[in-house]
C-alpha cells in the first residue's frame, strides 16, 4: 500500500518546533501509513503553493485566533486545486515551546488525521463509482485501441493496394491515350474525291489506282492506305502531299503527251507532203484515205 504524503503549513519557525515535538510521540507510519514529508513555515501564498504542490494531504496548522483563521482560509482557497486533500488544524495560542502543551498539539494532530480519513471515507462511494467508470472507460479504450490498430493495419494494406492499382491505372490510361491517338490517326479516312476537289477544284478526279501506285512508288506503304474511294493516313499532311504529287505527275505526263502529239502531227504532215509530191496528187486526197487508228 502506498505511503500517504502529508505536509504541514505553519506560520513561523516556532510553530515548526512545536509540531516537530508533537510528532515525536506518534507512530504515523505504522498507525496511519503516512509520512510527514515537510513542515513549511510561511504565510506567503506563492511559497506555500510551491512547497505544497502534489501533496496527498496538506494540514494548515495556524493559531486559533482571528489572524490564524483568516490565514488558514486564504491558504485553503488558494491551494485547494494543488493537493489531494486539505485539512485545518488549530494550534494553541503562544509560540514558546516551554509553555505549549505538546500533548494537546499531538492530540489535535491525531484528530486532524482522523478527520481527513473520515472525510475520505465519505467520498469513498463516489470514488468507487468513479473508479468503476474509469475501469469501464479503460476497457472501452483498450477495445477501441485494438480496433484502431486493426483498422489502421487494414487501412495500410488498402492504401498500398490503392497505390499499386493507381499506378497501374496511370500506366493503362497513358497507354490507352497513346493507342487512342494512334487509332484516331490510323482510322481518320479522307474521301479521295473531296480531298482532290478541295485542292484542285477545276481538275477531274484521277482513278483510285493512280493514288495506290503513287503510295507504292513513294514508299508510303503502312503510313498511307488507299481503297474503297478513301485514303487512310497517319497525318493529314500526307494526304495533301500525295494529292499534290499525283497532280504534278499527271500534269507532267499530260504535258509530255501534248508535245509528243505535236511532234507526231508534224511528222504526218511532212509525210503527206512528200507523198503528194511523188504521186502528183493533192494532200487532201491522201488525208481522206488515212484511217484514225493509223495515227496511233
Amino acid at each position: 500500500m502506498a505511503i500517504v504524503d502529508v505536509r504541514i503549513l505553519v506560520e513561523g519557525a516556532s510553530d515548526v518546533e512545536v509540531v516537530s515535538k508533537a510528532l515525536q510521540g506518534l507512530a504515523l507510519g505504522s498507525e496511519y501509513n503516512i509520512t510527514i514529508s515537510a513542515i513549511i513555515p510561511t504565510t506567503n501564498v506563492e511559497i506555500a503553493k510551491s512547497a505544497a504542490a502534489g501533496a496527498d494531504l496538506l494540514i494548515i496548522a495556524t493559531d486559533a485566533d482571528r489572524v490564524g483563521r483568516e490565514l488558514a482560509e486564504r491558504l485553503f482557497s488558494e491551494l485547494g486545486e494543488m493537493v489531494g486533500h486539505i485539512e485545518r488544524m488549530k494550534l494553541p495560542l503562544g509560540h514558546d515551546l516551554e509553555h505549549v502543551d505538546v500533548e494537546l498539539v499531538r492530540k489535535e494532530l491525531k484528530n486532524t488525521l482522523v478527520r481527513a480519513g473520515l472525510k475520505s471515507l465519505q467520498v469513498l462511494p463516489e470514488y468507487m463509482e468513479l473508479r468503476k467508470q474509469l475501469l469501464d472507460m479503460k476497457g472501452k479504450y483498450d477495445q477501441l485501441a485494438n480496433d484502431y490498430e486493426s483498422l489502421y493495419n487494414e487501412h495500410e494494406e488498402l492504401r498500398k493496394k490503392y497505390e499499386e492499382l493507381h499506378a497501374e491505372y496511370i500506366r493503362l490510361r497513358n497507354e490507352n491515350e497513346g493507342l487512342k491517338e494512334l487509332l484516331e490517326k490510323k482510322s481518320r479516312p479522307v474521301k479521295i474525291e473531296e480531298a482532290w476537289t478541295n485542292l484542285f477544284p477545276a481538275e477531274p478526279v484521277p482513278e483510285e489506282r493512280i493514288f495506290a501506285i503513287a503510295v507504292e512508288k513513294l514508299g508510303l506503304a503502312g503510313k498511307v492506305v488507299v481503297g474503297q474511294g478513301y485514303i487512310f493516313a497517319e497525318e493529314k499532311e500526307l494526304v495533301e502531299e500525295l494529292m499534290k504529287t499525283v497532280y504534278l505527275s499527271l500534269a507532267i505526263r499530260e504535258g509530255l503527251e501534248e508535245k509528243d502529239g505535236e511532234k507526231t502531227g508534224e511528222r504526218n504532215s511532212e509525210n503527206r507532203a512528200e507523198t503528194g509530191e511523188k504521186s502528183g496528187e493533192g494532200p487532201e486526197i491522201i488525208e481522206a484515205e488515212l484511217r484514225p487508228e493509223e495515227l496511233l
